[in-house]
């Protein structure tokens, strides 16, 4: 009889003990999620590191810091930047005087890292360390990581990057080019047209995850990408040859006419690379890689200015019609994003060329920091699990 009751207080004690860490973690969670979330988002670029301080989706600043050529050249390599650059957004942060230890998590702009599906990822030791490698490849959107990860440690909170541009939600049949030793991959503007397709999912009230849309990023590359269900199961390559030619980049060229140039004996490995990343697109017609230049030139009535215009309308139209077809002409909405879509002219032609395929939405411009800042906050909130490396 002892013996039984001493089981039933047992498992009594046990059930109590249960519902009071049940009630715990959920007011934990409940606290969590009601709390407001500080975040220091850090993007860095090639000449420039955009930093910004959040409260939830609230900016409550943000400011470029530029860096000279003769500053970067003391490097020998983008990961020697990394205490120049913490350095001086520590200083920054104090100038303004914002506690960094008021900070509740660190967000960097992912780098060239191992193809990944779209999330918000812990930087992990393995994450870190193949971005200090470069094993992926050189690139300054390397150090967000980095620097999202030493400014966490020391401060004691999470890190994470967000949607990196070598996220790869493709479809088998995405992948073939027509050589085996080719592969098409995917390399595009991951965060801002994941950001943006959320964003209208949002607006509408529709999951994301239920919707075929097309996204077409078009800053200093371009990039249309087929959101299917939730997944860009197609996109075109905006780095290195692929789809519409941009600003800065050449895009698809003819693969037989390249050979030859590669071994014309008249250009390096790195003086060709250069001419399709970097000195191609309108650089390479017209000197320029912004389009507010190119719209004075057509203003001006050049005719190479003109001319380029309308080839480059023609080719971005094009790619949207493809993503068409891989949706299988079943499109609910064309999503039109990036610094040139605040070109009304640009957008308008677009619209006349495939406005038959489905309804545009405009959102120019690239709110980066923002987006970083709505991952981080995802996973902060619980709404959200963070993605392992």
């Amino acid at each position: 009889m002892l013996d039984t009751l001493i089981e039933l207080a047992i498992e009594a004690a046990a059930e109590v003990a249960e519902a009071v860490i049940t009630k715990t973690v959920t007011n934990h969670i409940h606290r969590r999620k009601n709390m407001s979330i500080k975040s220091l988002i850090i993007n860095p670029g090639s000449t420039s590191t955009k930093i910004g301080v959040f409260e939830d989706e609230t900016l409550l600043f943000e400011e470029t810091l530029r860096h000279s050529t003769e500053e970067i050249a003391k490097y020998d390599s983008v990961v020697d930047q990394k205490d120049f650059r913490k350095e001086i957004i520590v200083s920054l942060l104090k100038e303004k005087n914002f506690d960094i230890n008021s900070q509740n998590v660190i967000v960097g702009r992912g780098g060239l890292l191992k193809p990944i599906v779209s999330g918000t990822y812990a930087v992990s030791d393995a994450l870190l360390a193949d971005l200090y490698n470069s094993s992926q490849g050189e690139h300054a959107s390397n150090l967000g990581g980095i620097l999202a990860r030493e400014i966490g440690d020391s401060i004691g909170v999470p890190s994470y990057i967000v949607d990196p541009i070598v996220v790869d939600e493709l479809m088998p049949a995405a992948r073939y080019s027509g050589v085996p030793e080719l592969p098409r991959v995917s390399i595009f503007h991951a965060l801002n047209q994941k950001a943006v397709a959320k964003r209208y999912a949002k607006e509408t009230g529709k999951p994301y995850d239920s919707l075929r849309l097309i996204v077409v990023h078009m800053g200093g590359g371009v990039s249309v990408g087929a959101h299917l269900n939730g997944k860009v199961v197609d996109v075109f390559n905006a780095l290195d040859g692929d789809g519409a030619f941009s600003p800065e980049r050449a895009g698809a060229v003819p693969s037989g006419a390249l050979v030859r140039m590669c071994f014309s004996g008249k250009y390096t490995e790195k003086e060709v690379y250069k001419k399709i990343v970097g000195n191609g697109g309108f650089n390479a017609y017209l000197g320029t890689n912004d389009m507010r230049n190119v719209e004075k030139m057509v203003d001006d009535g050049d005719e190479k200015a003109i001319a380029l215009r309308e080839a480059f309308l023609l080719q971005v139209s094009k790619d949207i019609g493809s993503m068409a077809c891989v949706l299988e002409g079943r499109v609910d909405q064309i999503i039109v994003t990036g610094g040139i879509a605040y070109d009304k002219y640009v957008v308008g032609e677009l619209q006349k060329r495939a406005g038959f395929i489905a309804p545009f939405t405009v959102y120019p411009g690239e709110d980066e920091l923002l987006a970083l800042a709505q991952g981080g906050l995802r996973v902060m909130k619980g709404e959200e699990k963070a993605m392992e490396y």
